[in-house]
């Protein structure tokens, strides 16, 4: 087994959520390492980047299941292989004990973790194949511990599960070079966490290209080095 990075030439990366925030900057960052991409989101022309060569874009709707199927039928038909798939869609909402309902709640649980769960199956059989294939599961440092009463009890659940299905995934995979890494950052500077109370404030936040360049690290790695949870914080905890 090599211990040499792994060059980002002719690999394919799916990256879910890319039409903005995280997602938009992962995708950037990315085409600028030189990898092929296959970008989805709800609203594909939304996406900002276009290259007919390396790029292509689909629509994925979290809620749609049919959508996960044929963004991953597309992206065999034009590149002929997978690579890597950064589960990167997710929402945010409030819900705790005493405010918000079990719509809101239902909503987070089909797309932080159904729609990744999905796309994770579909895409396996491709990601062994392709002999060193990566997964980075866009996580959060809610899903490593429950912060304050601020924080939303039902965002939490859901990234713990992100977690724990990271970890499931790895196992799946390890044998034929599938790493998998459940990636954990705090408060990012995007419009998923404006508004929200006890959030680090804007100043302090990460910017997305520093979980891009995070991203472009870990899928550069090779088989024997393998990170299975990458917490990134932007506060002082005593165990994060």
């Amino acid at each position: 087994m090599s211990d040499a990075l792994i060059a980002a030439t002719g690999r394919v990366i799916m990256i879910s959520g890319a039409a903005r925030g995280i997602g938009a900057a992962i995708a950037q960052r990315l085409y600028a390492d030189g990898y092929n991409l296959s970008l989805g989101a709800r609203t594909p022309s939304a996406i900002n980047l276009h290259d007919a060569t390396r790029v292509m874009t689909a629509r994925f709707d979290a809620g749609d299941p049919a959508t996960a199927q044929a963004w991953i039928d597309d992206s065999v038909a034009r590149f002929g292989r997978i690579d890597g798939l950064i589960n990167n869609a997710g929402v945010l909402r409030m819900i705790r004990f005493d405010d918000g309902d079990e719509a809101a709640l239902s909503e987070m649980w089909t797309v932080n973790v159904m729609a990744p769960f999905r796309l994770l199956r579909l895409a396996l059989p491709y990601l062994r194949k392709a002999g060193h294939g990566r997964v980075i599961n866009i996580a959060s440092t809610d899903g490593k511990r429950y912060r304050d009463a601020s924080s939303s009890v039902g965002y939490a659940m859901t990234k713990h599960a992100v977690v724990a299905m990271s970890h499931a995934a790895k196992f799946a995979g390890w044998d034929d070079g599938v790493r998998v890494t459940a990636l954990c950052p705090g408060a990012v500077d995007t419009e998923l966490i404006a508004g929200l109370p006890g959030v680090t404030p804007s100043a302090g936040r990460m910017k997305p290209e520093t979980i891009a360049h995070t991203v472009s690290f870990l899928l550069s790695l090779p088989d024997n080095a393998s990170v299975a949870e990458l917490p990134i914080n932007t506060r002082l905890e005593a165990t994060l």
